[in-house]
């Protein structure tokens, strides 16, 4: 359940935490250095973008809500500022993924003592081959999705409990919206050679995806955080796209195509194009939304499955 507001608390520690992270920095002990305190709706902060989203939609005009990142922001290794401390102070509620996405999280609640809830508490993780880790990137299945969404109307409806039906109605037909999104996926996809169903990108963020929706993944490097492949993990995307013909490879939008230009050079496939992950885009851009998002790597990856084999 999560704590109550600690506003007052919250600004103390704040005056500490700010010179630590930035060496010198003004003054934040008055509140006209903090965010507003007129408005009662309960606020909310996400770790990023496609959480703040997800809450956006659940909460409606309901809730206040905060991303701690920007649109095209990087997640893995994200080092907090004191700009995003002084956006959080007072928040009612924190929203992460958890599962290892955020590790920097802890430097933005402990001065803070925000109430933190980890949305994904509760799903079936998937290891990372190979690894002791398992993969964060959950909300990239549309099913799992769902599990995203009916958890933060679980957490605003003990925030604000007279709207308490409002967010579940809401929850309920954002999960129909992404139940939809999947069995599109599936469908399209069912018209694939089994042997072209594989899904071919730099960061291995597709797991949950490709396990829901009958897909193969093959990837350069599981997690941005290493931000490069070896040579040996390149030779083995290039073995499985020989191997198996596959048509085309992609890369995520926060990190440089150049390790995968080369795979499909080597191979014969073409570049399939951008999808994104970690990171919606600015309003003009293709994934404005988590379910533009979705849509727009749904329609990438079966325009590019679907074409010639290498």
């Amino acid at each position: 359940m999560p704590k109550p507001r600690r506003t007052r608390r919250a600004t103390l520690a704040l005056a500490v935490a700010l010179p630590a992270l930035a060496g010198c920095a003004p003054d934040v002990t008055t509140t006209a250095a903090l965010p507003g305190t007129d408005d009662a709706r309960p606020r909310v902060v996400a770790t990023f973008t496609v959480l703040a989203d997800m809450a956006r939609v659940v909460g409606g005009d309901d809730v206040v809500v905060t991303s701690v990142t920007k649109p095209g922001s990087e997640i893995h290794g994200y080092e907090p500022t004191p700009d995003d401390l002084r956006r959080a102070v007072g928040a009612d509620l924190l929203l992460v993924n958890g599962l290892g996405l955020e590790d920097w999280v802890e430097r933005l609640v402990d001065p803070l003592g925000l109430p933190t809830v980890v949305l994904t508490d509760g799903i079936e993780p998937v290891p990372i081959s190979g690894s002791e880790a398992v993969n964060p990137h959950a909300w990239m299945s549309p099913r799992v999705g769902g599990h995203y969404v009916r958890r933060i109307a679980e957490e605003l409806a003990v925030l604000d409990p007279p709207r308490a039906a409002d967010y579940a109605d809401r929850a309920e037909s954002y999960a129909a919206r992404l139940d939809a999104l999947h069995a599109e996926l599936v469908g399209r996809l069912r018209e694939l050679p089994r042997d072209r169903r594989v899904l071919v990108t730099c960061e291995g963020a597709f797991s949950y995806l490709a396990r829901d929706a009958g897909l193969e993944e093959a990837y350069l490097w599981p997690v941005n955080a290493e931000r490069q492949g070896t040579p040996r993990q390149v030779a083995g995307v290039v073995l499985t796209v020989r191997d198996r013909g596959v048509p085309a490879v992609f890369c995520e939008s926060t990190v440089a195509p150049t390790a995968q230009r080369q795979v499909a050079a080597e191979t014969g496939a073409r570049f399939g194009g951008t999808l994104y992950v970690d990171s919606l885009t600015g309003p003009d851009g293709p994934a404005p939304t988590y379910l533009d998002l979705l849509r727009h790597d749904v329609d990438v990856i079966v325009a590019g499955l679907t074409g010639p084999a290498a």
